[in-house]
């Protein structure tokens, strides 16, 4: 007779501080709080956005954005997400590697850092949504519009 088996369940732990996640995780969460309602090609914007953030450090050798992926998506005041009153940064701590967009957003992080994504944004190191209208962006004219957001390069 064999002993009946358990299953277990993965159930994640909700995480205190972002610090502590690996590189891909922090990217992966950026782009659900992000762009999780995007579509392959929205999400995979972001991301560009975040990769060319972190180019951009590396060829001036610093930026006070952040020099890598991690300090780039936690920067404060940068990906609204990851602000501390906005309601994504809860969701972000509780994801759950059983939900769909979050497992889209993890394929398409571990893509951009294998340095294996498409940049349809032609460089672009900012965005935002249409239903903002950021300061910065007054008298830009976005180099790309991928579903709900608009994208720049060149801003000071």
């Amino acid at each position: 007779m064999t002993e009946p088996q358990t299953l277990t369940r993965s159930v994640s732990t909700p995480v205190t501080d972002p610090d502590t996640l690996p590189e891909v995780e922090v990217l992966a969460r950026t782009l659900y709080g992000e762009a999780r309602g995007e579509e392959l090609r929205g999400i995979e914007a972001v991301a560009s956005v975040i990769l060319n953030r972190v180019a951009f450090a590396k060829r001036r050798g610093r930026y006070w954005w952040g020099n890598d992926i991690k300090s780039v998506c936690l920067k404060p005041a940068q990906f609204s997400c990851w602000n501390a009153k906005d309601p994504n940064r809860k969701k972000l701590l509780a994801l759950s590697p059983r939900d769909p967009a979050y497992r889209l957003c993890k394929r398409i992080a571990k893509r951009a850092v294998a340095g294996e994504l498409p940049d349809h944004t032609e460089g672009a190191t900012h965005y935002h949504t249409h239903a903002v209208d950021p300061f910065w962006a007054r008298g830009h004219v976005p180099v790309a519009e991928i579903g709900n957001h608009l994208f720049y390069k060149n801003i000071g």
